[in-house]
């Protein structure tokens, strides 16, 4: 089991308008009001609906990020948002390198790489997402996927700046399908991410970094997930839209701290 503390991540994708955000996150304070949280428990609203969702989280444990950000830091780019705007609204957490930004909005490792720089400048926590796709991992491709996805997205970066980051893992093939990696494969893969993480920062710093699982997580197989050495919490994705699921999740983390 994990020697590091949880993170319970939701990530609400193009879900919940602001009222809706409001009411949900009140929910959730509402639910882990009085208790004494030793994992991180937050969620990514779209961007319209963080501000409604950061007022209702006030000081409280439930933390709020964004789900996306710009590479640059101002300038002509409709639509986009810029990482100190997120700092400057509450955010402390930001996603980065989602497989639907990748397979939908073209990211690469190279703009992954970039989005990093900008959310620690900004004083982000950036969850930095890997993984394969089903064609890859059936060619038995998916270590080097996403070895390859963690050298470039994350090359440059000082053993310092490595301990501020979360990574999360993705087997897209389990995202929003219902299909889960077994607890064998997900600790299979967390274990060659920090691995990877080891070689370029240090293992101490590796060993601190928390690894969470992105695909298709619930209370249902949440405790086996979380039981695993290298897995440190889950990317939540529409378990995360309904009160019960997401905090039944947080208690199983909760349980097993």
């Amino acid at each position: 089991m994990s020697k590091r503390n949880f993170v319970i991540a939701g990530n609400w994708k193009m879900n919940c308008t602001p009222s809706e955000a409001a009411a949900l996150s009140a929910e959730l304070v509402k639910a882990i009001e009085g208790k004494d949280l030793t994992s991180t428990f937050l969620a990514c609203p779209p961007y319209i609906s963080i501000g409604s969702a950061l007022e209702a989280a006030k000081g409280s444990q439930f933390k709020i990020g964004a789900q996306n950000v710009h590479q640059e830091d101002s300038g002509a780019y409709t639509g986009e948002i810029a990482a100190n705007m997120i700092k400057d609204a509450g955010c402390e957490f930001v996603i980065i390198g989602h497989s639907e930004r990748r397979e939908y909005f073209g990211e690469t490792d190279a703009t992954v790489n970039t989005k990093v720089r900008k959310a620690l400048d900004a004083g982000l926590t950036p969850i930095v997402c890997v993984g394969e796709v089903l064609e890859e991992r059936k060619a038995n491709e998916h270590e080097a996927v996403v070895t390859r996805q963690i050298k470039e997205g994350l090359a440059g970066f000082s053993a310092d700046e490595f301990a501020k980051f979360v990574v999360a893992y993705e087997p897209v093939w389990a995202i929003g399908t219902g299909e889960t990696a077994s607890p064998e494969q997900a600790e299979e893969m967390h274990k060659v991410i920090r691995g990877v993480l080891t070689e370029m920062a240090d293992e101490d710093t590796a060993e601190s970094i928390a690894i969470l699982y992105g695909g298709s997580m619930k209370p249902g197989n949440a405790e086996e997930l979380l039981k695993q050495t290298n897995v440190d919490g889950g990317l939540i994705g529409g378990a995360s839209l309904k009160t019960d699921s997401f905090t039944g999740i947080l208690e199983i983390a909760e349980k097993l701290s």
